[in-house]
């Protein structure tokens, strides 16, 4: 494996670093309480990436089985405990824990410990996954074929039951 091409050309270095404080406000706020924080998106990372903190509050909450055709997606246990099915088992994790599931890998995960639980989210290349986090909101009055366009633009595909 060798590295890839190079996207920086300057002779010297520059001044682009960005920082985010740990007591940052959160993007998004859910109903349920469940908060995400955007700390580096597709848009900010030239498409590299896109690392976000998920915050989930002690009621039950997650997505069913799906999977990705475009874009890996990794989770980093921060506090807590996530549980995280890897396409054959629900494994329950705990701080430190990290799980990766390549594209086309069959995921989800849920908070069911009863407590508050956070977690890294990490997607490459960096789509913009905002997009689909804030619409998800907007599809309980959305007829089925809005929702099957909304999941295809988002390229999630979810398993049948």
């Amino acid at each position: 494996m060798t590295y890839p091409k190079r996207r920086y050309v300057g002779a010297e270095g520059q001044i682009s670093a960005t920082y985010r404080p740990v007591d940052g406000s959160p993007e998004l706020t859910y109903p349920n309480g469940n908060t995400v924080h955007y700390l580096a998106t597709g848009a900010t990372t030239n498409g590299q990436f896109g690392l976000y903190r998920w915050e989930m509050g002690p009621t039950p909450s997650g997505p069913d089985p799906h999977f990705h055709r475009s874009i890996s997606e990794s989770f980093f246990i921060l506090s807590g405990s996530v549980r995280i099915y890897d396409g054959t088992r629900w494994i329950d994790t705990e701080p430190g824990d990290f799980v990766h599931v390549p594209e086309g890998g069959v995921h989800a995960f849920r908070n069911e410990s009863g407590a508050p639980a956070s977690m890294l989210l990490h997607f490459a290349p960096g789509a913009p996954r905002e997009g689909y986090f804030e619409g998800i909101l907007d599809l309980a009055g959305a007829s089925e074929d809005e929702r099957m366009e909304f999941f295809l633009r988002h390229d999630t595909f979810w398993l049948q039951s």
